[in-house]
């Protein structure tokens, strides 16, 4: 038996167990983790009573006469979704996000769109409908932050635990888009023993989207020269299976770290593309030097001024208070604009405010390109579709 986050005594089911052994055996590194969620996503990829109704879609080839396809980000960040949604030939129409500088960043980035700087429960539907006038919304993506998620929680809409996720639940149902799209992190599937997810599945059904389904997307099989793994719920409300896109790249051939920045290696600071980065006195420049590839400065805080390997993707690139992943070559860390290239954001994509901000928000991003395969998948579903009725 075990205790989650709140002390609540739970019962392991089986996709948990298979989730710790396979990361129990795992080591730290670019070279092992991409099995470290081998034996989940299998799990739910198999689960045909309760994970069914999903189909993968190959996103090279998409239809000529695709309609236009609108979309809305809640929860936006920086805007990963959004450019990638973007880049799939979606139409944005509005995003939501509280965070001051990411909302900066996506009015600067997004300026035909409308945003709203404001805490998600304090926007109005009367607000909504005011801004998309007569534009009908089809998708609507968003990842509300799973902290603090509980059962009971999910179940109680007075508990603060599960205000933001029941805000999601709210606007999809106020506006009822042909497919939902919710990201997150893979743990959130093991909470409570995977409790947690089932009922995120059963009040997505109650709001008029049956057979919701979740798997286990790894951002490089898409081309994205980074290890990072995100949950995708994604469910419709048309009767259809809920698309998803097929890998187009393997361990053998993933894009490396060095393919994506090697060119910026030596650039000088750049405020202007973000190309900065935390400066280190030259005593720190020693001890990083003696870092080996997957080592890190620190016993206790192993995420922190982690060294990159070269040849491969690389790991999660994560904000960690200025101390990012360092360089897999130079005695630094990773610039914000190395980052944002790990996350697969285009150059002239600007973040704002300082460069410390800039990490974080690139750090807490969707890979762009994996929002556009998603997307794509999504658009081809819609289409053929379409062409049916």
């Amino acid at each position: 038996m075990n205790q989650d986050l709140f002390g609540n005594t739970i019962e392991e089911n089986t996709l948990t167990i298979k989730y710790k052994k396979a990361n129990s055996k795992s080591k730290n590194g670019a070279h092992n983790s991409t099995s470290r969620y081998k034996s989940l996503k299998e799990s739910l990829d198999n689960d045909i009573l309760t994970n069914w109704n999903w189909e993968a879609i190959d996103t090279t080839i998409i239809p000529e006469n695709s309609s236009v396809i609108t979309f809305i980000d809640l929860f936006s960040g920086a805007g990963g979704i959004s450019v990638g949604a973007t880049n799939a030939g979606f139409k944005k129409l509005c995003s939501v996000e509280i965070d001051s500088d990411a909302s900066n960043t996506i009015r600067k980035n997004f300026p035909k769109s409308h945003h709203f700087e404001t805490p998600i429960q304090d926007l109005k539907e009367s607000d909504l409908d005011k801004v998309l006038k007569e534009e009908r919304v089809n998708v609507i993506f968003g990842g509300p932050p799973c902290q603090g998620f509980s059962v009971a929680g999910l179940r109680n809409p007075s508990d603060p635990r599960n205000k933001l996720f029941q805000e999601y639940v709210r606007i999809v149902t106020h506006l009822q888009p042909e497919f939902v799209v919710l990201e997150n992190v893979p743990g959130i599937l093991t909470m409570e023993g995977g409790k947690v997810y089932k009922e995120i599945i059963k009040q997505f059904a109650d709001a008029g989207y049956p057979n919701m389904t979740v798997r286990i997307l790894e951002a490089a099989t898409f081309g994205v020269p980074q290890l990072r793994t995100r949950a995708i719920f994604i469910a419709n409300r048309l009767g259809l299976t809920n698309p998803y896109p097929k890998e187009l790249f393997y361990k053998g051939n993933y894009k490396s770290i060095e393919s994506s920045i090697d060119d910026l290696k030596y650039e000088e600071r750049n405020a202007a593309i973000n190309h900065e980065w935390t400066k280190h006195s030259h005593k720190l420049e020693e001890r990083i030097a003696k870092i080996p590839h997957g080592g890190s400065l620190y016993e206790t805080f192993r995420d922190a001024y982690k060294r990159q390997y070269k040849g491969v993707p690389s790991m999660t690139v994560k904000e960690n208070h200025g101390g990012c992943h360092v360089h897999y070559e130079l005695n630094r860390v990773l610039s914000a604009r190395e980052m944002a290239r790990l996350q697969t954001f285009p150059d002239d994509f600007i973040f704002t405010g300082s460069f410390k901000r800039a990490y974080w928000q690139i750090g807490n991003a969707v890979p762009c390109l994996m929002a556009e395969h998603i997307a794509k998948a999504i658009k081809i579903k819609l289409s053929k579709y379409n062409m049916q009725i």
